[in-house]
């Protein structure tokens, strides 16, 4: 199976039963590298975190307002081979980039809205199975992802465990914290607070809640990024206008700057639905706790944490390794914080090739 490489399709996958006993018409979008075998053996599975989609590498261009979110990790002779490994990476259940989301259109033809259902980390790695099944892909040489892309990846071998035959679970945790929750908690009522939010059904007004998604967006950002990191960038250097003069601080146009991107791009009600299957969260949950769980997954794990994340703390990352078996524990050495494992491709690549070249 060949694919024009980072090229989208869009696949229905029909009915789909949420954990809420809810029924959804499930289509997703997903983008290919590489060339499926006859044996269909070589397949890897990159999970994409909150505000991420199915570009992992590639130009912007027709569907893709930005370019790849992994540049340099998948890619001919790079860690993840497309000349050995067929690739795939889907846009999220819940997202705004092709597969089925609250903006997407119900069987009336009305944008879903504020009547769109919550959908948990466990729907959405159903829906992947489903997309998997499509494909002819009955087990995973590799799921791989950080942040939300690691809860994914973990839901996978946890749940899936037979499909999975090595996971990189980067970045994220067995279950949210009350911290972590915290951190989401003003970022959805930002939103919600938003004049324009209406309710949810905004998408035939002329003004989107583009200011509460921003506000939510450098609230998120903060969280992303070490303190050392920001003082060492920024410091309390100022804000230079247009006009050069002084106002405000430097690392607040920062702040503005990528919640200016994110707006551009992103659908706030997107960003309330997978903020809350984040928030909702745990491996542990009707598998007798977390210890329960992760005793099933069967899969080479590799569990990465960055050295100078504050939002997924590494110990968490540690505890993840104690308790899953044979599991391996890698540290990034960072001063970026969380988006560490975003930015340095070249130490999560090395990390890759290690957890490939480990019989299973």
């Amino acid at each position: 199976m060949g694919d024009a490489p980072g090229r989208r399709h869009v696949v229905d996958l029909g009915d789909m039963v949420l954990e809420t006993g809810a029924a959804l018409g499930v289509t997703l979008a997903y983008e290919t590298w590489g060339t499926l075998s006859e044996a269909c053996d070589n397949a890897i599975l990159i999970e994409h975190a909150l505000t991420g989609d199915s570009h992992v590498v590639g130009e912007r261009g027709p569907g893709h307002s930005t370019p790849g979110w992994w540049e340099g990790l998948v890619g001919p002779g790079l860690a993840i081979d497309t000349d050995r490994y067929f690739v795939v990476c889907a846009n999220v259940l819940g997202g705004c980039q092709g597969s089925t989301g609250p903006s997407s259109l119900d069987a009336d033809g009305r944008a879903w809205g504020s009547r769109f259902p919550s959908v948990s980390i466990r729907d959405q790695v159903q829906a992947e199975t489903l997309l998997a099944d499509a494909l002819g892909i009955a087990r995973w040489e590799l799921v791989i992802g950080g942040s939300m892309g690691g809860m994914r990846t973990l839901e996978w071998a946890v749940g899936w465990p037979d499909r999975v035959a090595r996971a990189a679970v980067i970045a994220t945790c067995a279950a949210a914290t009350a911290d972590q929750i915290a951190w989401a908690y003003p970022q959805l009522l930002a939103v919600r607070a938003d004049p324009d939010f209406a309710g949810g059904d905004y998408y035939d007004k002329p003004q989107w809640p583009d200011a509460g998604l921003g506000l939510a967006r450098r609230i998120a950002h903060t969280t992303y990024r070490a303190a050392s990191d920001l003082e060492a960038r920024f410091g309390r250097a100022p804000r230079l206008e247009s006009t050069g003069t002084a106002q405000g601080f430097a690392v607040e146009s920062y702040l503005d700057h990528h919640a200016d991107k994110l707006v551009m791009r992103f659908d706030p009600n997107s960003y309330l639905v997978l903020t809350e299957a984040m928030n909702g969260h745990d491996v542990g949950r009707g598998r007798g706790g977390v210890d329960a769980a992760l005793r099933r997954v069967t899969a080479a794990t590799t569990v990465v944490a960055v050295s100078s994340d504050r939002l997924y703390l590494p110990e968490q990352s540690v505890a993840l390794a104690d308790r899953i078996a044979g599991a391996h524990l890698e540290i990034i050495s960072s001063p970026a914080g969380h988006d560490g494992f975003l930015i340095d491709t070249a130490r999560v690549g090395e990390v890759t090739s290690r957890l490939l070249a480990r019989t299973t």
